[in-house]
This record gives structure tokens, C-alpha cells and sequence, in this order.
């Protein structure tokens, strides 16, 4: 089996236009890219095609949680919080070292959403909905012990907490990884490969004519199905591509917003989830050197590739914190990053952002289009499920062929895995004492295994054999090596910002690392001149984007 890598695009390409799939997914987000896994585990032959780079949309913009839902509690959607609930002690045995156990505080303030009462009753049915067992199951914690363990909240008018379980991920690298997997199970994936028409037979959707932008080459791609998992576009693709859509649904696009600031500026000791005067829930997270801030959520009508931070965005977030933190007056300049996402939820008549619905739903067209809008990072595998149990009832219908139930809930997301997340902080220790001579510090190595897991160590081999005397350079030039030769990065922006994560958090440095890394693209590709031109302003956009609404 080829790896999954663009160095063999070539070898893809042919795959792509020479044989007849079961199924073609459009867009390689989180829910694509489970769909692809759900049906390639289950033998059905898979083609995923994104029109830009892996999770370049929605699912690297989240606020990073698998968490249940909590706040759907006040809708009284109970079947949301037991689902995503439920999947996540499912994710992080999946994957403990990129699914991480994350203890929030849910600080009761005088006057505030939640009482006491209301906090401990919320908690206590969430753990019974999402099947939360032993101490991660909630606690309600007094005055003096809130504020022992979270000094930074107004104590004057705190009056205790809830003290509750959710998991911190990284939704790029998850939806990476869910690729790899199902690529080892089969499937093709190419990213940067643009759907530029719907092919047709009979009236019915039977393929699609793909342009891939790296090699300048057009494919006709033939399916027996395909489906639009393309997140905020969905509506774009079956409006522009498929005259026989169903417009009596119709997504509404909603805006969030994160702040990420130096750990120094915000130094929060653990999450916390508050709310804010207007009725919504804020994140803060720390994480290594940074603590970020989350999100907004306000109706958007726009392109979905126009979508930014603008500083209303910004001041209501930065006003956010400093009410509930008063001691810490953060201001605008202290942002050193951010990102702007946007959530493809239903359209409701007369319903506000946040009283949207998070369920998923799926829209089918007489065309035969299977489209899917909706839901949570956390609830990706259950909406792989839905689309591929339709899949095979009509494959059964329509060619009498059967496939098999969900296999996901046992498939590991990664080839060398963990048991539990013991295991993956054993193996962060045998690291630092393998690698103690070479300067590698505990937290460099525990940010590399939270990202690549036991992959790690064919990065640090990487890393032993280059020559480079500045210890950070030689390293991000090997987890760089590692994700061109086995995670499709074709551009810098691809590696700084979803695979490695730098560009969000921790620019500073990365500032310092974008020479090496753009030189080492340039070597490794063999770029000329007028490309290495174009990929550097491609990246001092992106750090100037990053912060500028300030």
C-alpha cells in the first residue's frame, strides 16, 4: 500500500480516474474524512477529494474540545448530550493521546446563569446522559476550595463551583489522522483536488469531473454514490451543481471566534467554563505557553471563505474575560493570534445563533446527491454512521449488494497505538530520558506525542540525523520531513498551521522557524524562485491575518 503522501500523487491520480468507486465524498473535514474511514472499514471502495488542504475550513477552527454539550442541557436536547457524550470516552480510546482528559471549572457566581442547584443537577444528569464514569464524574466544589484551585476569579462573588470532565484535542491533526486510517483501510484521499461539475447518467448523480491544483490535471471520477460533506459549501455545491436540489433546507452559517494570548497574559491554572452577561458560555483553556478564549457565535451570510475575526469579535471576547477575571485587564495587543470559524447548522425560522440546533441532518436530492450539514466535531463517527448506513440500504436496493455494520468504534487512530492515556504519558517519560542529552525539554516532547502520538519517534530519528546546531530549527525541519512524506503536506501553510499547529500557537517562535521552513520546502520540492515568492507571502498573510483586527 502507497503512503499517504503527495510524493506519489501521480500514482493517485491513475487510481482516481481508472476504476468505478461505491462511494465519492466531496470535502475533507471531520465528517468526510469519518465517512471515508466508517466506509472503507465496512469494504466499500472510497474516494475523498477536497478542494483545498485537509481540515483548511471548519474543522481546524474549532474550539479543539470533545466535550458533550453541556449547554444543549438548557435547550432540553437531551439526545445531543447523551450522543456526543457518549462518543467521547469512545475518542479517546480511539486515540488517548490526541483525545486528552481535561478537568473544567464551572464557577457559580452570585447572580449569575447557573445557581448551585441548577449547576449540580445539570452536571449530575450530563454524567448519567454521557455515561461518565469514576472521578471524572462532576464534583461540587466550595467557595474556598474554587478559589484555591482557580485564584483568579472574582472571589467576592463567587460562590462555589462544578468541577466536571471534558477532553482538549487538536481537530486538524484528529481529522489528519482519521485519513491516515482510512487510508490504510483502503480508501484514496487528495487533497487540493477541486469538484468542478457533478457527472450524471439517467438523471442521477454517477461521478464527478475533479481538477487536481497541484499538477494542473482534470480526473472523471465514477461513483456508484456520492456525498457533499462540505461543511459551510454544502449549500454552495447543491445549488450551483445539482438542478433537481431539495430548497426546503437550507443551512445558516454562524461565526466563531477564539483569542489566543500568552499564558503569562491570562495564566488560568485550568479550563474554565463561564458564562457571560448575554446569556452564552466562554472557554478558557490553557495550553503550554498559551491560554485561549472561546467563542462567539453570531449569524453569518457571507462566502464562507471570507470569514475572519473582525474587533467586535475580538472586544467581546477580551470583555468577556476581563469581567470574569478582573485582575487581569487584558487588551487588544495582547492577542497574539486567532481564528475565525464558521458552524454549518439548519436553518430555523426565527431562531438566534445559539438557539440552532448542533444536530446533523442529511439532505437527498432526487438526483441522488446525499448531502449533510450540521453537528459537532465531537459527534463526527455517529454522522459517518447515518450517512453510511443510507449508503449501503440503497447499494442493497440498487445492486443487491450488502456491506457490513460500524466498525470505527475499534478501528485505532493510528497504526502504533496507545491502550490508555497511562500509556501515552509512560511513553512521554521514556522519551525524555532517551532524548535528555540532545536538549529536548518534557514539554517539547509531550506537545510532539499530543500531536503525533508513537509516530514521534520517526520524527526524532529524523530529527538525529539532520545537521542543523539550532536545536529548534533541526526539529521542526523533522516533524516538517515526517508530514510531507506521510501526512499529503504540500504547502507551508498546510504544516504551520494544521499539522503542527504553530501558527496559532506559537507564532513567536514560528516567526523565527518560517525561513528554515520555507528554504526547506523549496529544497525538498525543488521550487524556483518565482514559487518560493509566491508560498512566502501565501505565509506573511496568514501571521499578518492572525492578528489583524488589532
Amino acid at each position: 500500500m502507497s503512503s499517504f503522501s503527495n510524493l506519489n500523487r501521480t500514482e493517485l491520480s491513475k487510481k482516481l480516474a481508472s476504476k468505478t468507486f461505491d462511494l465519492l465524498i466531496i470535502g475533507g473535514g471531520i465528517t468526510g474524512a469519518g465517512i471515508a474511514l466508517d466506509a472503507a472499514s465496512r469494504g466499500l471502495s472510497v474516494a475523498l477529494v477536497e478542494q483545498n488542504d485537509f481540515a483548511s475550513g471548519t474543522s481546524s477552527k474549532s474550539t479543539k474540545l470533545i466535550h458533550g454539550g453541556l449547554r444543549y442541557l438548557k435547550q432540553f436536547d437531551f439526545f445531543l448530550v447523551h450522543e456526543v457524550g457518549s462518543e467521547r470516552a469512545i475518542l479517546h480510546k480511539l486515540a488517548p493521546h490526541l483525545v486528552v482528559p481535561d478537568k473544567m471549572i464551572l464557577p457559580i457566581i452570585e447572580n449569575g446563569t447557573y445557581g448551585s442547584w441548577l449547576t449540580s443537577v445539570g452536571l449530575k444528569i450530563y454524567d448519567i446522559l454521557a455515561n461518565v464514569e469514576g472521578d471524572d464524574q462532576r464534583k461540587m466544589l466550595d467557595k474556598e476550595t474554587t478559589m484555591a484551585m482557580e485564584p483568579l476569579l472574582p472571589e467576592p462573588i463567587v460562590e462555589g463551583s462544578g468541577f466536571y470532565a471534558e477532553y482538549r484535542t487538536d481537530d486538524a491533526r484528529l481529522t489528519v489522522e482519521v485519513l491516515k486510517t482510512a487510508h490504510r483501510e483502503n480508501a484514496l484521499a487528495l487533497n487540493y483536488a477541486e469538484v468542478s461539475s457533478l457527472n450524471y447518467h439517467e438523471n442521477q448523480i454517477k461521478g464527478a469531473q475533479v481538477f487536481d491544483k497541484l499538477l494542473n490535471k482534470e480526473y472523471t471520477v465514477k461513483a456508484s454514490y456520492v456525498v457533499n460533506a462540505t461543511g459551510p459549501w454544502v449549500d454552495d455545491l447543491r445549488e450551483s451543481m445539482d438542478p433537481q436540489v431539495n430548497r426546503t433546507k437550507r443551512l445558516q452559517l454562524t461565526k466563531g471566534v477564539h483569542l489566543v494570548f500568552p499564558h503569562k497574559k491570562l495564566p488560568v491554572k485550568q479550563s474554565v467554563y463561564f458564562d457571560v452577561s448575554d446569556g452564552r458560555m466562554v472557554f478558557a483553556i490553557p495550553r503550554d505557553q498559551i491560554t485561549y478564549v472561546g467563542t462567539t457565535d453570531t449569524k453569518f451570510s457571507r462566502a464562507p471563505e471570507t470569514v475572519d475575526v473582525e474587533k467586535q469579535d475580538a472586544s467581546y471576547l477580551i470583555d468577556a474575560v476581563n469581567n470574569m477575571f478582573p485582575d487581569i485587564e487584558l487588551r487588544m495587543e495582547d492577542v497574539i493570534s486567532s481564528w475565525s470559524g464558521l458552524r454549518p447548522l439548519i436553518w430555523e425560522e426565527g431562531k438566534s445563533a445559539g438557539e440552532l440546533s448542533r444536530k446533523d441532518e442529511i439532505f437527498e436530492s432526487d438526483s441522488g446527491l446525499i448531502s449533510i450539514a450540521g453537528g459537532k466535531l465531537t459527534g463526527y463517527r455517529k454522522m459517518a454512521e447515518r450517512i453510511v448506513d443510507l449508503v449501503a440500504k440503497r447499494a442493497k436496493n440498487d445492486y443487491n449488494v450488502k456491506f457490513g455494520p460500524i466498525q470505527t468504534e475499534n478501528i485505532k487512530l493510528t497504526e502504533v497505538s496507545f491502550n490508555n492515556y497511562q500509556e501515552v504519558k509512560q511513553y512521554v517519560g521514556i522519551l525524555s530520558s532517551s532524548w535528555e542529552s540532545f536538549d529536548l525539554d518534557v514539554s517539547t516532547l509531550k506537545s510532539l506525542v499530543h500531536r503525533y502520538g508513537r509516530q514521534t519517534d520517526q520524527i526524532l530519528q529524523k530529527f538525529e540525523d539532520l545537521n542543523d546546531d539550532d536545536i529548534h530549527i533541526r526539529l521542526a525541519k523533522a516533524e516538517l520531513l515526517f508530514c510531507i512524506e506521510s501526512e499529503m503536506v504540500a504547502k507551508p501553510l498546510d504544516f504551520v498551521e494544521r499539522r503542527s499547529g504553530r501558527l496559532y500557537f506559537d507564532p513567536i517562535k514560528l516567526d523565527q522557524l518560517k525561513g528554515p521552513i520555507l528554504r526547506e520546502f523549496a529544497r525538498y520540492f525543488n521550487w524556483d524562485e518565482e514559487t518560493f515568492k509566491a508560498e512566502k507571502e501565501v505565509l506573511e498573510k496568514a501571521f499578518k491575518e492572525i492578528t489583524a483586527f488589532n
